[in-house]
């Protein structure tokens, strides 16, 4: 690819007119390379290191970034060997993108999809500690012995399970709603969490994962992210390198 003005990739990926991308990169915010860039810099977008405000960034033209609020029914794969309606009837057209991470057959919710390879990694791997949080309908009513639980923690058939945070949403009929916040993202992992203290799951709806929110987009819908959207990822996986890199220097 060939290189191209810094303020002109920058607006080109949706971080402002061109105007105030150059004062991004006036006011020192911006990096090349582990430099601070300058006004007249160009950049080759398949191939620098661009840092935006502390979050590294991905100026490729061809690099997308969307949010699918996935409906129950469809399974988190590219393809099903048992011929289950899969995540392929929801991709947008142009370079394809993939799930990160999964959400089971029977939930729905919040799904990012890309095909940036290093944002994805990070947000799944658990050492990052990407928090998801799931809004769940239960069978019970939840009560604050039941969440002094899930936070302590619950040992499964794969290890302990612990949620970050829990709070009661709603309680009637001997039914109720939890909101509780994740950061690891085994398999079924919040279905057998609750299942565990004795509140089966009967719904589960991801809201959220890091700063991006479901909102009111519709089962099925598909939505670009924008560019802050995309910018507040990458500022939470630095975060998340720092601490990793001082844990690891203190340990």
């Amino acid at each position: 690819m060939p290189q191209e003005r810094l303020q002109r990739a920058l607006a080109r990926a949706g971080f402002g007119s061109r105007r105030s991308c150059e004062d991004l990169i006036s006011s020192g915010k911006v990096k090349v390379n582990g430099k601070v860039a300058t006004l007249g810099d160009k950049v080759d977008p398949a191939q620098d290191v661009v840092v935006l405000n502390g979050g590294t960034i991905n100026l490729d033209p061809n690099v997308r970034y969307f949010a699918l609020h996935k409906p129950v029914g469809i399974v988190t794969t590219m393809h099903d060997e048992k011929g289950r309606p899969d995540i392929r009837g929801f991709l947008p057209e142009g370079p394809r993108v993939f799930p990160v991470g999964r959400l089971d057959r029977d939930s729905e919710g919040l799904l990012l999809l890309t095909n940036d390879g290093d944002l994805a990694e990070a947000l799944t791997h658990p050492r990052y500690q990407v928090e998801k949080e799931y809004l769940v309908e239960v069978e019970g009513t939840p009560t604050p012995k039941h969440l002094g639980a899930l936070r302590r923690g619950v040992d499964l058939d794969d290890g302990a399970a612990r949620a970050r945070s829990v709070r009661i949403v709603d309680t009637r009929g001997g039914r109720g709603q939890v909101a509780l916040v994740m950061t690891e993202g085994r398999k079924r992992e919040v279905r057998r969490l609750l299942g565990a203290v004795g509140l089966p799951v009967t719904r589960l709806v991801r809201v959220r994962i890091g700063p991006i929110t479901l909102g009111r987009l519709k089962a099925g819908a598909l939505r670009d992210l924008t560019a802050d959207e995309v910018l507040a990822l990458a500022r939470l996986v630095a975060k998340a390198e720092r601490r990793l890199r001082h844990d690891d220097a203190s340990s």
